[in-house]
């Protein structure tokens, strides 16, 4: 009885009783985003031949991280300018980069630009630029659907479903042909609900990499415009798809030429390799300056309520390259190295496959464009490839080329063939 007595007069002193039922009790773990579990996976395997083909991050010729030689200069610069310092920027961000990134993407003679019809507003990358755009529509379309490809970059469900909307998606990858699903895009199109919003890739489709040709872009743009569907771009490859800045925005300004108003999300993570500065912006084309000046007050409430300013780093880095002739020269070669490798190791991929008579098609492998290829193995023949050659890919199939070197590239082709033969 004393002992009782004890133990509740300490329990009364220091606040030491049961305690309250805890408001986490119902929180459940989900799984870890499955890129990242897959790179954490390949990380932890001890095999020297392992591949890392899961990851969207460029690698070059020695497996490596690669800082492109512009963005090396340009930090040197900032890091010796005095007059650097770390203010906060303005809400919708750095207004010099903004300006040169719809620029970019557009084309300096757009008539939304020539008629400043249009607007940029910084964000944490190409994923945050979604976001942003996606919180708007939000508000001013809150009955629309959003369409997705499928497949299509696994965050662009969570970005759309959290922001409130429906989502649903449109056949994209024809796995018969290993090309675009045409007709049924299109036939989803015009089923789609008018007014819908339309998730478009802009260049170098994630994760398949293929992309409609400039006819089948044309009639895509005639459906959506009949049925009033709104097109929002994600663009996270210009330049670094093709090698060509202009010719990877050719979707975007075809539909801004056809009258279209639009969101573009661009990111800077791939084309700049500036992946960890989370260096973005959300480009949008009105119909009149009016318009424009309305809806970056919006989103700059957004902003404000969501990052309050982003950050300025990466952002410097890119607005000196974009804004100095000497500088964006230099880069648009340091893109063209990075595509060209890119470029080759899918030719070396098919090379090898053909000398080993693989069985099936492999010209998909070099009829697809950009960082990504959808190989069109099976979840099975890629748990025996991880499993057996200790070659990392997500589970359906798709890897990234960046991952592949003049010093591993063979065996890969080799790890395809077996599996192909085996598995």
């Amino acid at each position: 009885m004393a002992a009782e007595r004890v133990q509740s007069i300490t329990q009364h002193l220091t606040g030491s009783a049961a305690p309250a039922a805890s408001i986490f009790t119902a929180v459940e773990t989900i799984p870890l985003d499955a890129i990242f579990a897959l790179s954490a996976a390949c990380l932890a395997d001890t095999d020297p031949n392992k591949i890392n083909l899961g990851i969207g991050a460029y690698r070059d010729n020695e497996g490596k991280p690669w800082v492109l030689p512009v963005v090396r200069k340009v930090k040197k610069a900032l890091l010796e300018d005095p007059s650097q310092n770390h203010e906060y920027l303005a809400i919708d961000g750095l207004r010099t980069f903004t300006d040169a990134s719809a620029k970019m993407i557009l084309g300096a003679e757009s008539r939304a630009v020539t008629e400043k019809r249009f607007l940029g507003v910084q964000q944490v990358s190409g994923t945050g630029a979604v976001r942003l755009g996606a919180d708007f529509l939000k508000k001013i379309k809150p009955n629309a659907t959003v369409y997705i490809s499928d497949p299509t970059w696994g965050n662009h469900f969570q970005i759309f479903g959290d922001a409130g909307f429906p989502v649903k998606t449109y056949k994209y990858w024809d796995a018969s042909t290993r090309g675009l699903a045409y007709d049924q895009f299109i036939a989803c199109l015009q089923a789609a609900e008018p007014g819908s919003i339309f998730v478009l890739h802009a260049c170098a489709h994630n994760p398949t990499g293929v992309d409609p040709t400039q006819d089948q872009w044309k009639h895509i743009a005639a459906v959506i415009k009949e049925k009033k569907h709104f097109p929002f771009f994600d663009c996270a490859y210009q330049g670094f798809a093709s090698g060509s800045l202009d010719q990877d925005a050719w979707a975007v300004r075809y539909f801004v030429e056809s009258g279209f108003e639009l969101f573009v999300a661009q990111s800077y993570s791939k084309n700049f390799g500036l992946y960890s500065e989370r260096c973005g912006c959300l480009t949008v084309v009105t119909s009149s300056e009016a318009q424009a000046a309305a809806v970056r007050s919006q989103l700059c409430r957004i902003n404000r309520a969501s990052i309050s300013n982003p950050p300025a780093y990466g952002a410097r880095i890119v607005n000196a390259v974009l804004n100095d002739k000497a500088l964006f020269a230099e880069w648009e070669e340091n893109l063209r190295t990075m595509a060209h490798r890119i470029i080759k190791m899918r030719a070396e991929t098919l090379r090898h496959l053909t000398e080993l008579k693989t069985p099936g098609t492999w010209t998909h492998i070099t009829s697809q464009i950009g960082m990504f290829s959808y190989t069109g193995l099976t979840v099975a023949q890629v748990k025996v490839i991880k499993e057996k050659f200790h070659v990392y890919m997500t589970d359906n199939g798709r890897i990234s080329m960046a991952g592949l070197n003049e010093g591993n590239v063979k065996r890969f082709a080799e790890a395809i063939d077996w599996v192909v033969r085996n598995a």
